[in-house]
């Protein structure tokens, strides 16, 4: 498994997003998907405080073990865990972190991220807060998820000689290229930061199992989403685009799934790919993913989903 920096951490190209743990999948299934990540060279798991309903940090430090200090381990805070537990103010920041540590049975985080801007704050107090918890030896890099251009310029002039973000963590993928349009993968060159994509096999629509017309299948996310939010990912342009790139995929003989991997990852600024999984086969799937696009397939991807 490949490997790439996101500030002082090696990460695997491949992640396991952590929000299944906890919510679709126990002790068992979290240690099952657990064992097979590190298993096929995966050491990057990224959870948060809300996930599972605070469940998915317990689970994962539960299924970890003794294994938690061969794993990079990202948590996030911020969204709201209920009406008081919520925001970027430096008491709650500190509090936060006490809170995953505990629940991840750990005394540190590898990257701790703030979940969502909180423009109640000045970004100055959170980041000071954040850097009492790297002098502490409480956390080793800081991130975020969310932000916009602006926000992390702001973030970038008020860290000074503080601590400042090493990674952003936005929606990218091939059906969501914002990343690219408004500004933020040039944003990671120019603030030395390591992009995060989150959604990117567009819950499910990139992994090959969900084809346009046919029903979907019976345990998929989609399936068991409410309507109000699967009719945005079930929309007939997303439909169309995923129906183009099933018919290109077969013409080049590769899984759609290594296309959405290997395309990410075709972009420098990308550190890893963090996907769900909520089995051992969709975890070997997902390592097995990526390979090296040509140009010309890189290029292809890029007109179709324009």
């Amino acid at each position: 498994m490949e490997t790439r920096t996101l500030g002082s951490l090696q990460v695997s190209v491949v992640g396991i997003g952590c929000n299944n743990f906890g919510a679709r999948l126990d002790l068992d299934g979290t240690t099952k998907v657990v064992n097979a990540a590190i298993e096929s060279g995966i050491n990057f798991f990224d959870t948060a405080d809300i996930y599972g309903a605070t469940q998915s940090e317990v689970l994962l430090g539960q299924a970890l073990g003794a294994r938690r200090k061969d794993v990079v381990v990202a948590t996030k805070f911020g969204m709201p865990i209920d009406d008081t537990h919520f925001g970027a103010k430096p008491d709650y920041v500190r509090q936060a972190c006490e809170d995953s540590l505990r629940r991840l049975g750990t005394d540190y985080i590898d990257l701790y991220q703030l979940h969502y801007p909180d423009d109640t704050v000045p970004i100055s107090e959170t980041l000071g807060a954040l850097h009492e918890l790297i002098s502490a030896g409480k956390v080793r890099e800081i991130g975020c998820s969310n932000l916009n251009v602006a926000q992390l310029r702001e973030a970038k002039a008020a860290a000074g000689d503080g601590a400042s973000f090493v990674s952003i963590q936005n929606q990218y993928s091939l059906l969501a290229r914002d990343p690219e349009h408004d500004g933020v993968l040039e944003a990671c060159d120019e603030l030395g930061l390591g992009f995060l994509p989150f959604y990117p096999l567009a819950n499910g629509l990139l992994t090959g199992k969900i084809r346009p017309g046919e029903p979907l299948p019976e345990n998929s996310r989609l399936a068991k989403m409410p309507a109000e939010r699967s009719v945005h990912w079930l929309s007939d342009d997303f439909q169309h685009r995923v129906g183009a790139l099933l018919s290109y995929a077969e013409e080049i003989e590769l899984p759609i799934l290594s296309l959405a991997f290997s395309w990410l990852l075709g972009h420098h600024q990308v550190s890893s790919v963090i996907a769900g999984a909520s089995n051992p086969e969709q975890v070997r799937a997902n390592a097995g993913a990526p390979l090296q696009l040509s140009a010309e397939q890189f290029e292809r991807l890029n007109e179709l989903t324009a």
